[in-house]
């Protein structure tokens, strides 16, 4: 493929202090060389693009990888898998390198659909410390009726002593667009989200809710050389809340999000790997 991007840049501890802080979880001994827990690189080496580049949905257009297939498109992540191969360190340079791997057309229920497969390697110290690839789809924007706000009267199913629950809120959802500079605007504009989209409110990203499930992971002991295989099987909004939970399965752990009234909304799974 011929997209391609390359980016080095030092990693700082500030990102890092900032999402322990978003997400009340413990941050590293950063300064002592402890490494980033798994998933955190998402905070660093970002595409920063000009505004011009920027759709109307706050999306770059161009000068990114990927790029929308074509104008006016509305993209969604739908899962990936992550290979965590090495220590992540602050304190030091490192460079990721961003490849389109594979470009797929379907046809599904709600029209065409293109799936874009995007490969990131981290590498530091001349070693690959994380291998991931992405999977993004495309669907074609489709005249939206105004949303009203949904009334969900299926009962609500407390956290178990197992799960943890986030409170989601427009500000916690405005917080972590800004400190992983994602400008989508249905996680932060509600006017955009519900009149232009028709979402009955705003989008909880997918990569917050897959951050969730591996701070689950992390708070139970599990750590270390990981893949981590993920899906995000249906849209969560602001006032559906988050609740996450992983058990130990054989040689893998099990990750699931659900929003309040019990219905799941990703999953993954954990497992040790060899480096």
């Amino acid at each position: 493929m011929s997209e391609v991007l390359k980016r080095t840049e030092p990693l700082v501890p500030e990102p890092a202090r900032a999402l322990g802080a978003l997400l009340e979880v413990p941050v590293p001994e950063l300064e002592r060389g402890e490494g980033l827990p798994l998933l955190w690189h998402w905070l660093y080496l970002l595409d920063r693009p000009r505004q011009a580049d920027l759709g109307v949905d706050g999306h770059p257009v161009r000068g990114a990888v990927p790029a929308p297939p074509e104008p006016g498109r509305r993209r969604m992540w739908a899962g990936g898998r992550v290979r965590s191969l090495g220590t992540l360190r602050c304190g030091e340079p490192a460079t990721k390198r961003s490849d389109v791997m594979s470009v797929r057309d379907k046809h599904g229920r709600s029209g065409r659909l293109t799936f874009v497969t995007v490969q990131h390697r981290i590498e530091q110290r001349g070693q690959v410390v994380v291998d991931e690839e992405q999977d993004i789809v495309y669907r074609d924007a489709a005249p939206a009726a105004p949303a009203q706000a949904a009334q969900d009267d299926s009962p609500v199913t407390p956290p178990a002593e197992d799960e943890w629950s986030l409170d989601i809120s427009p500000t916690l959802l405005f917080r972590f667009s800004a400190l992983t500079y994602n400008a989508h605007r249905i996680h932060y504009d509600r006017d955009y989200a519900t009149q232009v989209e028709g979402y009955p409110g705003l989008l909880t990203h997918g990569p917050l809710q897959v951050l969730a499930m591996a701070e689950v992971a992390r708070a139970a002991g599990h750590a270390g050389a990981l893949r981590f295989d993920y899906r995000l099987t249906a849209p969560l909004f602001d006032h559906q809340g988050l609740i996450v939970r992983c058990r130990p399965e054989h040689d893998t752990v099990s990750t699931a999000v659900r929003d309040i009234h019990g219905r799941q909304t990703a999953h993954g799974t954990l497992r040790r790997i060899d480096r």
